[in-house]
């Protein structure tokens, strides 16, 4: 899967803050997963489901996390989201990424998904409604790396990296070694995204 620039997710420079770095990062991933398989009682039936394109590889290492704490492998999927957005309109040139789902499917199962940051919501109801297209879980949870607010829809995460109180004219950039070769959240000034 190729690396797709999304608004909170990548910068152009080295301009901010850093907020998390790499040990941050994985602490608060491992604490998730913790949290995941407390919530879930375990790993059965557990799908995860990362949103294109750092929510996917958000979302392995999750996976990873919990089997090696569990001792079972996890699915874990994509869910393109970029066909189910309201603001297709504003920004046309999106390219769709692929929706991977795990053997299985989603049917009767709890899934998470998983993004890098949560802003206004509207990512997340995309995510909702893509889901309807392709199964029935019997649960849907929301981890996220990081919680900046600005919530323009009533959606909260279930299992949050870190709550970081931004401004509407600050970013929020996830990097991560697997697509960027730097491992780090930093926030910068940078206009209203939403």
């Amino acid at each position: 899967m190729c690396a797709q620039p999304s608004p909170d997710a990548v910068s152009s420079g080295e301009t901010g803050t850093v907020v998390l770095d790499a040990r941050d990062i994985n602490r608060a991933l491992t604490r998730i997963s913790h949290e995941i398989l407390e919530r879930n009682k375990g790993a059965a039936d557990l799908v995860l489901l990362g949103i294109p394109t750092r929510g996917v590889h958000l979302a392995r290492r999750i996976a990873a996390r919990i089997s090696a704490t569990e001792g079972v492998d996890v699915p874990v999927g994509a869910l393109d989201v970029t066909m189910y957005r309201d603001d297709l309109r504003k920004h046309p040139a999106r390219t769709p990424q692929p929706t991977e789902l795990p053997p299985g499917g989603v049917d009767g199962r709890t899934v998470v998904l998983v993004d890098d940051v949560l802003y206004s919501g509207r990512t997340v109801r995309a995510a909702l409604d893509a889901m309807n297209d392709i199964g029935r879980p019997d649960v849907v949870r929301l981890a996220v790396l990081v919680d900046r607010g600005h919530r323009q829809l009533p959606i909260r995460a279930d299992h949050v990296g870190k709550n970081l109180p931004s401004a509407r004219t600050e970013r929020v950039m996830v990097r991560l070694d697997d697509l960027d070769g730097i491992e780090e959240v930093r926030i910068a000034s940078g206009g209203d995204l939403s």
